[in-house]
């Protein structure tokens, strides 16, 4: 069974076991998504209203915006899962002979990139998503304040948790052209949402004071 296809109590017994996913990667994805199903909450309440009426075209086409890149995090929590897999494979073989070594530190090298594909692409979700929350911070209703600004630090919390795992995959990687341009994708991403996620709490606690 897909892992979005989990109760909320299953999926958080299996984060709490012994099994090798989900981990740190699919609850970021989790986190992503619950964070553009908050900010699309406030989206909704939004529209309809008349003191709204003038944003009402822009926060429905945020609203389809959010709709789809919350189901594309839920289909990331399976794939960070998924990912997880070849990886696994290459740290268990065997290491005995320097030949053995060689083969394993090659393949290794190679399943080290192909784990970072997927947190990355978390990460291009979260940017996704709170520019989404931005604007519904921005022009949603007041009422919903509080809402947009908690979605803004899960947005920021997912962001930063994805980020963990290319630091780690990077960190092994023998190709530091690689493995910088990797890490410079990351930081840009870093600062930028860390520095947007503030701005929206800000201004939101402004209005909330």
């Amino acid at each position: 069974m897909n892992f979005k296809d989990y109760t909320c109590q299953d999926f958080c017994e299996i984060l709490a076991s012994k099994a090798p996913v989900p981990g740190g990667g699919g609850a970021s994805a989790l986190a992503g998504a619950l964070a553009i199903a908050l900010g699309n909450m406030v989206g909704n309440l939004t529209i309809g209203k008349k003191k709204y009426a003038s944003v009402e075209e822009e926060i429905l086409a945020c609203n389809v915006q959010a709709e789809k890149l919350r189901l594309r995090f839920l289909e990331l929590i399976q794939a960070d899962g998924d990912s997880f897999a070849p990886l696994a494979a290459v740290y268990r073989l065997p290491s005995g002979t320097e030949e053995e070594k060689a083969i394993k530190e090659e393949k290794l090298q190679v399943a080290l990139v192909d784990a970072c594909v997927v947190p990355e692409q978390i990460m291009e979700c979260c940017m996704e998503a709170l520019r989404l929350i931005d604007i519904y911070e921005a022009k949603g209703s007041v009422m919903a304040v509080s809402d947009a600004a908690a979605a803004a630090l899960l947005a920021k919390s997912a962001l930063s948790a994805a980020a963990l795992n290319l630091r780690i995959n990077a960190k092994s990687l023998r190709d530091r052209v690689i493995a910088e341009d990797i890490l410079g994708r990351m930081n840009a991403w870093i600062a930028e949402g860390d520095t947007l996620a503030d701005e929206i709490y800000t201004r939101a606690l402004n209005k909330l004071n």
